[in-house]
């Protein structure tokens, strides 16, 4: 029991994934990790995108506003939106994955 309770922490509080491979089912974890690291990097990405504007603004010494810093954020809403959702969904699903594995009966 103790186990599992380790894998949830880690798999909540470290990286979605690692708890399954602290219990042994490697191919699960590795999936969950590789889809976790995926998500930071395409999150990073769209950081990178809509922040260059404005560094590029800030280092040319031309004030910017407000309004266009939204202005470069808007057209990036959804996509950050939907990468949110994916992030928490793998994060959500690893967790209800060790939640299955405590509830399943121990094998003999």
């Amino acid at each position: 029991m103790k186990r599992i309770v380790i894998a949830f922490l880690l798999n909540a509080f470290v990286l979605p994934g690692v708890g399954q491979i602290y219990l042994g089912r490697k191919v699960k974890g590795v999936v969950l990790v590789m889809a976790v690291n995926l998500l930071l990097l395409a999150a990073l990405f769209f950081m990178m995108k809509i922040s260059s504007p404005v560094i590029a603004a800030h280092l040319s010494g031309t004030p910017i506003t407000p309004q266009q810093v939204l202005e470069a954020i808007q057209p990036y809403s959804l996509w950050a939106k939907l990468l949110l959702s994916a992030l928490l969904g793998v994060w959500g699903f690893g967790l209800v994955d060790l939640i299955s594995v405590l509830r399943s009966p121990p094998h003999e």
